[in-house]
């Protein structure tokens, strides 16, 4: 593999764009369940979701998979996005809204650096939700780089953070 130059510390993830099934369940989630604001609609077939008045972090749409089924096991594909919470405070927010509309999770983990929910959205894409704990706290190793773990992470503890 050649050497490659890293890249610049300012790019970031800008969005992620799913293809669903049904718009509106897909829209019950992110925006009724989640709470990202709609920020365009294209009829029936797309929607753009924002948090904080971004253009949109979520695209939504019906192009190629209107009534479509979810990738089978074993396929390749997305495993998950991820969305960070700025808080603690406001994953616990996320976790009782989850809680409130019956939303089971797949799994709660703590990495050492972050705090993770799992879950599934209607369509069977995976989502994480997640917060990031101070980089000071972040575990090491003895040469002082990441060594992040998967614990199991106290749901209860988590709640009352809110």
């Amino acid at each position: 593999m050649a050497e490659t130059q890293s890249i610049d510390p300012g790019v970031r993830i800008g969005h992620v764009h799913l293809k669903v099934a049904d718009l509106e369940r897909a829209l019950d989630f992110y925006h009724g369940v989640l709470g990202f604001e709609v920020m365009q609609r294209w009829g029936k077939q797309a929607a753009f979701l924002s948090a904080g008045g971004y253009h949109h972090h979520i695209g939504l749409n019906t192009w190629e998979s209107a009534g479509g089924r979810p990738p089978a096991p074993g396929a390749t594909g997305l495993y998950h996005l991820a969305i960070i919470y700025p808080t603690r405070a406001a994953l616990a927010d996320a976790l009782r809204r989850l809680i409130a509309a019956g939303i089971e999770l797949d799994g709660a983990a703590d990495h050492g650096v972050s705090e993770a929910l799992y879950l599934r959205d209607p369509d069977n894409n995976g989502v994480e939700l997640y917060w990031d704990k101070p980089k000071e706290q972040w575990p090491r190793d003895e040469a002082g780089k990441i060594s992040m773990y998967t614990r199991p992470l106290d749901l209860e503890q988590l709640l009352a953070a809110r």
